[in-house]
């Protein structure tokens, strides 16, 4: 649907969201976050990559149930199985976060400051939630400033919402109302990223219910790993080609 009309189209189906979505409140289970310190490496000595994945509750790695299964390692897996050298990573998430949530609330409270690649992982809950075209551009828009203000070295990636009428756990009906929003939180996030020096990436493409877990809402290992090998390749994209010396040694 055109994005000038899902606005209104979902806003007529407010109460049908409202209906589904308490159905779905009181079956789906309200999962965790895994347990375990939420940062690592994978290699060692001193890491040459630093990833931090900031966001909502698949920043944090609820659905997974080990740490080392979440988005994080799993990420800094893959880009140490390529590259060979030394990746640290750090997760960082809040339950049911929206893009001004985790500006205001998670940002302030991270204390590593030499990143090299910060990875956004929100916009879920500000589709969920309703949020307006206008409250998402404030909230998305000031945590991009407030990341790079923080990290200015760092390249910023920006994981749009997935299509929501995959997910299992919600309803046919409700999926795509929420697919409405979606739509409307990804055209400015892509927008926001273009007008401030960050990277959106096209949104993770959904193979099945497998990659989800018992909730199915959150991704689980298997959706996390799908997940990592995704950004890894826009990561790599990103990546400084080696020159004609280097290529030769």
């Amino acid at each position: 649907m055109n994005t000038f009309l899902a606005g209104p189209v979902s806003w007529l189906l407010l109460p049908v969201a409202l209906f589904k979505g308490l159905g779905v409140r009181r079956t789906v289970p309200r999962l965790p976050p895994p347990r375990g310190r939420p940062k690592g490496q994978i290699g060692e000595g001193e890491a040459g990559t630093r990833l931090l994945i900031i966001g909502d509750s698949s920043a944090a790695g609820v659905g997974a149930g080990k740490i080392e299964d979440t988005l994080g390692p799993q990420l800094a897996a893959i880009l140490n199985q390529a590259s060979g050298k030394t990746v640290a990573w750090r997760n960082a998430g809040a339950n049911s976060a929206t893009a001004a949530q985790v500006r205001d609330y998670v940002v302030p409270h991270i204390e590593e400051r030499n990143l090299t690649h910060v990875i956004i992982a929100v916009g879920t809950n500000d589709a969920k939630n309703f949020k307006s075209r206008l409250a998402f551009k404030k909230g998305f828009g000031g945590l991009l400033y407030a990341i790079h203000a923080r990290w200015p070295d760092a390249e910023v990636f920006w994981s749009p919402v997935i299509a929501m009428a995959d997910v299992p756990a919600l309803p046919p009906s409700l999926g795509f109302i929420l697919g409405l929003r979606a739509q409307i939180i990804n055209a400015m996030g892509v927008q926001l990223c273009r007008e401030r020096n960050a990277t959106a990436i096209t949104p993770l493409p959904v193979e099945g219910p497998g990659g989800f877990a018992i909730d199915g809402f959150h991704a689980n290992a298997l959706g996390y790993k799908h997940w990592a090998q995704h950004i890894a390749r826009f990561i790599q994209d990103e990546s400084p080609a080696p020159s004609s010396s280097q290529r030769s040694e």
